[in-house]
């Protein structure tokens, strides 16, 4: 569960960034995986696209928070972490790093399963 001022890894670079809003209502307080989330960069890598201080989209790609699925199981991560994507719903970056939820097939978000390591 992902709410503002949450601080996120960015799944596609040794970034930070601070969830600034969620997305999806006016009263929608919290954000699971395949959410969309408005969010801040606060740490940026030299000579990237994005730099400290971008207001940017994300997409939540792994929570600690563990969530249900719909045979029983549950699955949670070790770290809370989204993908950056622009407005077309694409990702910025070229490569994924760690795993993502299968969660974001349903979603629509088939390019970052695709450059994605492992899809659990």
């Amino acid at each position: 569960m992902i709410q503002a001022e949450s601080v996120l890894d960015v799944a596609d670079n040794s970034r930070k960034v601070l969830c600034i809003k969620v997305l999806g209502g006016t009263r929608r307080k919290y954000a699971s995986i395949g959410d969309i989330i408005v969010v801040s960069v606060k740490e940026a890598i030299p000579n990237a696209k994005v730099k400290k201080g971008d207001v940017m989209k994300a997409v939540i790609v792994r929570t600690a928070k563990e969530i249900g699925r719909a045979d029983g199981s549950y699955i949670r991560f070790d770290t809370n972490s989204a993908v950056l994507i622009d407005n077309a719903r694409e990702p910025i970056g070229t490569r994924i790093f760690g795993p993502v939820a299968r969660e974001l097939r349903a979603k629509k978000f088939m390019k970052i399963i695709s450059l994605a390591p492992e899809v659990l």
